[in-house]
């Protein structure tokens, strides 16, 4: 089973790495290096099955949807998400969104790396340890803020900003002003101790207002 090795990264001592490391494999016909994505599809249209190893930070993805969306496009492909810098938030989602992405840090033994590599291209998904540990942690001590007393309106509220609802959609659907929905908004915000919407979400994740899995859809 020949397969093309993609380097979407551009760090060059990671793909120096990665040259190192697959060159003598002998799954692997070539290695191919991009530095941005109109040139990764490019090559993906010859290469359909390639396997790519992506640092989604260091590249120009609007979103780890649009991954997504190139995989649907290329379903033989298989990627491997290579970084440091990924947030919990990201982590979640390609855990439990169930894209087919696995993911390895850059700290990973070489032989974690291989095996990630292994799974992917005989159709599995491999997560590394640390980040399996590391998201299990996250979840067993998540705890929710005990001294944020958010009045019912202000749960469904928040429910419909995690959910990217405009203010203007949620005063529609509720019969408010878009006034009052901006006034609740600061409220939750000031409650919360937050100051974003991303902020905001992580919240209704951990304390249960959102499901995750409605998240992702």
């Amino acid at each position: 089973m020949m397969k093309t090795l993609i380097i979407a990264d551009n760090q060059e001592i990671t793909e120096a790495g990665l040259r190192y490391l697959f060159s003598s494999k002998e799954e692997i016909n070539d290695i191919f290096s991009m530095s941005n994505k109109q040139e990764l599809v490019k090559l993906l249209l010859d290469r359909s099955d390639a396997v790519v190893f992506l640092d989604y930070t260091l590249f120009d993805f609007s979103s780890i949807d649009y991954v997504a969306l190139i995989q649907e496009r290329f379903p033989a492909s298989a990627w491997i998400l290579f970084s440091d810098n990924l947030n919990d938030m990201l982590l979640r989602r390609i855990v439990q969104c169930n894209y087919n992405i696995s993911v390895v840090l850059k700290t990973c033994s070489s032989a974690e790396i291989e095996m990630a590599f292994s799974s992917s291209i005989h159709g599995g998904r491999f997560i590394c340890n640390t980040i399996s540990n590391h998201l299990l942690g996250t979840k067993m001590s998540s705890t929710v803020k005990t001294d944020v007393n958010l009045t019912a309106t202000e749960v469904q509220i928040l429910r419909e900003i995690s959910m990217g609802r405009s203010a203007k959609e949620i005063a529609a659907q509720r019969n408010l002003s878009v006034h009052t929905v901006i006034t609740h908004k600061k409220n939750i915000f000031r409650k919360l101790d937050v100051n974003n919407i991303q902020e905001a979400t992580r919240y209704a994740m951990k304390s249960g207002i959102i499901d995750i899995a409605e998240y992702c859809i």
